[in-house]
Parts: structure tokens; C-alpha cells; sequence
């Protein structure tokens, strides 16, 4: 949740592309960490969590600067 909060605060101040994807992953990412939490989840399943969020996140990143570029067009500081 707190890496949702971020992407929001960031978005806002620096117009980067990939915060305004990332925000919304980050975020639906908050229900099956609870799920592992609930069902009291072995570590090597929060280390898979989190493998996979980083890995979701790099793509998510990679992709969306590749087609749309590293500032999003109505806030570019260039």
C-alpha cells in the first residue's frame, strides 16, 4: 500500500509515466498480500509475492515509457 501511496505522490510531482500505471497495480497488489496475511502464508509465498510484484512493476515501468515516454505528455517538464 505504501508503494501505491508513493507512485500517487510522485505522479504529482515529477509527470514520469509509469506512475500512473504503477498506482493502480500497487494497489490491486494490497489483496493477495492480505490474502497471505489471512491464511497465515509460509515465507517462501511472501517471497513469490514479492518476486512477482517487482517483476510486475519493472514491466509496467519498462513498457509504459517505452510507448508513451518518460514524461506523460500534459505534464512534461521539458
Amino acid at each position: 500500500m505504501w508503494m501505491g501511496i508513493a507512485c500517487l505522490l510522485n505522479a504529482r510531482r515529477s509527470g514520469r509515466t509509469h506512475f500512473r500505471f504503477t498506482l493502480p497495480y500497487y494497489i490491486a497488489m494490497v489483496i493477495p498480500a492480505f490474502a497471505l496475511w489471512i491464511t497465515e502464508a509460509p515465507f517462501f509465498a511472501w517471497l513469490v509475492l514479492a518476486t512477482l510484484i517487482l517483476l510486475g512493476d519493472k514491466i509496467i515501468w519498462w513498457t509504459t515509457e517505452r510507448i508513451w515516454g518518460p514524461f506523460w505528455l500534459s505534464n512534461s517538464p521539458r
